[in-house]
């Protein structure tokens, strides 16, 4: 079993011993996406460790945008939950790259492709992803490439 998954099945146990509810909530949550994601395709298989912190980053990223949605649905006590459960999830993801931090590997990897306008953002969004994975939201991403080409 991968070393995350056993973590937060630790965590979950924890949270539960200490009445907890809404991190046991919250790590029940991940752990079945989790789950669903391992036996979803023709085989069933375990996920790694990579794949596991690519799950929990799309179920973060989910409460983000919910989160939103409810602030402007004027239901601010539901956002407030989803951002709670977001800061549990992000607990056991990688810490996030500074404005400065990515700004810095764009400008590199503008260098590296030889891009000079928009038309060439694919090329340096290919460089940039796999340095980034992770620890960026893509949209983040995206805009920075798209200001420095601009």
């Amino acid at each position: 079993m991968a070393e995350l998954k056993d973590r937060l099945h630790a965590d979950l146990t924890t949270a539960m011993k200490a009445r907890d509810a809404l991190t046991t909530a919250t790590l029940r949550m991940a752990l079945t996406a989790i789950s669903t994601e391992e036996v979803s395709g023709k085989t069933a298989r375990e996920l790694s460790d990579d794949e596991v912190l690519k799950v929990l980053g799309r179920e973060a990223k989910k409460r983000r945008e919910s989160a939103e949605a409810f602030d402007a649905a004027a239901r601010p006590e539901l956002a407030e939950r989803e951002r709670a459960e977001g800061e549990v999830l992000d607990r056991y993801l990688p810490a996030q790259l500074s404005d400065d931090d990515l700004a810095a590997l764009v400008a590199a990897a503008v260098e590296e492709a030889g891009a000079t306008s928009p038309r060439d953002m694919g090329a340096v969004m290919k460089i940039v992803q796999p340095q980034v994975a992770g620890r960026a939201d893509g949209k983040r991403v995206s805009d920075e490439v798209r200001r420095r080409l601009s």
